[in-house]
């Protein structure tokens, strides 16, 4: 059974209405006059972290995703939840607390409680999160709402966090210390776009978080909006770093397109909407279906990979 199968047999008796129909990355709940954001994300070492990565940016990096979740959505986090799966190393176990204070403290969210349990020696550390928090008197976006001639926007430059991935798994090198350095924090240390979606989720008609890459993430407003999203490959922001890592030409742009962990916030809206935060077009929503891909006027085949899918 593929994950997309598990998802549709949980989605067979999630009947609640905070739960969106499981099609969105939250849950939201009435709150008073407000509305309680609610998300949850797992980390598993060898899927989503290196085995010998620093554990204080494993940490980091849990909390990171989850509140870029509640930013797509415009919320402020109200607080977190730890699910903490214990194997062995005491040191390892204090990095992880550590980086998990600097977190917490950077993005101003208490950790509330949660759960540890004990894995065994040899077993894959494996964490979640549960991110609450709170979105005040306005609609809280979905992915459904995209519109044909509604344009297609992202935050940020896209990509980094792949190059990030290829340099700390050895697969690429950089003799410059300052661009093998911001593509590493890219992957290790992502910044969930907390303050931008707070500003955007009045102005926006859809929006997530690009967590598992940008073709992969638009498809997944076009199928929940009904629209075909049409990707300008050439309009994609890519940071000087990558450029000087991995290149600009049309493979290089592929991979910054399917690479995954931006963390970034991909969204639509009317081009007549003023959105007054820094942002790319890199689209525009048409009639139709699925993800279409272009770059200086002309058609471009879909690789076979929109992103980064789990088994």
């Amino acid at each position: 059974m593929s994950e997309l199968d598990f998802i549709d047999r949980l989605k067979a008796i999630t009947t609640h209405p905070a739960a969106r129909g499981l099609t969105d990355d939250v849950a939201m709940m009435p709150f008073g006059r407000h509305k309680l954001v609610m998300t949850h994300d797992m980390m598993v070492e060898g899927v989503h972290f290196l085995a010998d990565a620093d554990p204080a940016d494993v940490a980091w990096k849990l909390v990171a995703v989850n509140l870029s979740d509640l930013a797509a959505k415009g919320a402020k986090p109200l607080g977190v939840l730890l699910g903490y799966g214990r194997t062995s190393g005491d040191q390892w176990d204090a990095a992880f607390v550590e980086g998990l204070k600097q977190a917490i403290d950077r993005f101003a969210v208490p950790l509330l409680g949660g759960d540890t349990v004990a894995m065994g020696a040899n077993a894959p550390r494996t964490f979640g999160l549960t991110a609450i928090g709170e979105a005040k008197g306005h609609i809280v976006p979905s992915r459904s709402n995209a519109k044909p001639g509604h344009a297609v926007y992202v935050t940020g430059t896209i990509g980094d966090a792949w190059a990030g991935l290829q340099i700390a798994s050895g697969s690429l090198r950089s003799s410059d210390i300052d661009t093998t350095a911001s593509l590493l924090k890219a992957h290790t240390r992502p910044t969930p776009r907390l303050e931008e979606g707070r500003i955007l989720s009045n102005l926006v008609s859809s929006m997530m978080d690009i967590s598992d890459g940008l073709l992969l993430d638009a498809s997944r407003i076009a199928a929940a909006s009904g629209v075909q999203i049409e990707i300008d490959l050439a309009e994609v922001p890519l940071s000087k770093q990558f450029q000087a890592l991995v290149g600009d030409d049309t493979e290089a742009r592929i991979k910054a397109a399917t690479g995954g962990d931006d963390y970034q916030l991909l969204l639509t809206a009317s081009p007549e909407t003023v959105l007054s935060v820094p942002l790319t077009c890199v689209g525009i929503c048409r009639p139709g279906s699925g993800v279409a891909l272009h770059s200086h006027g002309e058609r471009l085949q879909l690789p076979e990979h929109l992103g980064f899918v789990h088994a």
